[in-house]
């Protein structure tokens, strides 16, 4: 089986693959570049034997990182544990198999690759991708594949943790949906902040995306992933659909092609 590490901002997702490319197990650890190989190994030893599988059932890893960081005890964990040499996204033998059709291809983010592999193998046509993370990216990937250039936007926990750091008087609140039917007008200090932040972004997400498509000059379809899309799209009719996996499916494609090439 297959283990795909996602290495991010906030969190680093692990998720075991069988060889129908279906996800058997996945399990999630705040990321600190300072977390060894050993301990990495303790926590995924004991996950993996509580869904019913062992340390030998992995046969091959791929690492995505954003982190540069973290890469080292990620592959300590590969090498010593796993007793394989990991793929690295984005490095030979695992380059991104896709036109990165803008001036400077090494600066894109492996995440945003991968999300393109993975939306391309999905869907025809031009794609917008929104992935909600501690940055909020909006890419477009044309009707051949090819990565075209994006938008990075704060992500929305980050705004608000800027909001709320930089005003002594704001209440820290959690993201929801405002309650009530739609209005903008907050009665307390807490519904105008949510309001401001949710439906804030939601006319960001929405301009940004009718601008994009104007651009495109295509039709485009609107792929979301990250864990807020399901909170948004139950307020806006942005999205043609919601791939929670999407990155961690790019891994798992990236490894085969990968393979194949070789």
């Amino acid at each position: 089986m297959l283990l795909a590490i996602d290495a991010g901002n906030t969190n680093v997702v692990f998720a075991v693959f069988d060889e129908a490319r279906t996800i058997k197990a996945r399990w999630r650890i705040a990321t600190d570049p300072r977390r060894t190989g050993d301990e990495y190994a303790v926590w995924i030893h004991q996950l993996l034997q509580l869904d019913g599988m062992a340390m030998s059932d992995v046969t091959a890893v791929i690492i995505s990182t954003v982190v540069p960081r973290a890469l080292h005890n990620l592959e300590v964990l590969a090498q010593k544990y796993f007793k394989v040499t990991p793929l690295i996204a984005g490095e030979t033998p695992a380059q991104w198999h896709i036109n990165v059709d803008v001036p400077l291809p090494e600066q894109l983010g492996a995440d945003r690759a991968l999300n393109a592999i993975a939306g391309h193998a999905a869907y025809e046509g031009d794609l917008i991708i929104i992935d909600f993370g501690t940055a909020t990216t909006f890419d477009h990937i044309d009707y051949s594949g090819a990565y075209k250039g994006g938008i990075i936007a704060p992500g929305i926990n980050l705004s608000l943790d800027a909001l709320v750091n930089n005003a002594a008087k704001l209440p820290r609140i959690a993201i929801e949906v405002p309650e009530g039917n739609g209005s903008v007008i907050g009665r307390t200090t807490e519904d105008q902040m949510l309001i401001g932040v949710f439906w804030g972004y939601v006319a960001m997400m929405e301009g940004l995306v009718a601008r994009m498509r104007k651009e495109i000059g295509r039709p485009a379809r609107v792929i979301a992933t990250g864990g807020l899309a399901v909170l948004f799209d139950m307020k806006t009719d942005l999205f043609d659909a919601i791939v929670p996996d999407l990155t961690l499916t790019g891994l798992a494609l990236l490894y085969e092609r990968s393979r194949i090439a070789a």
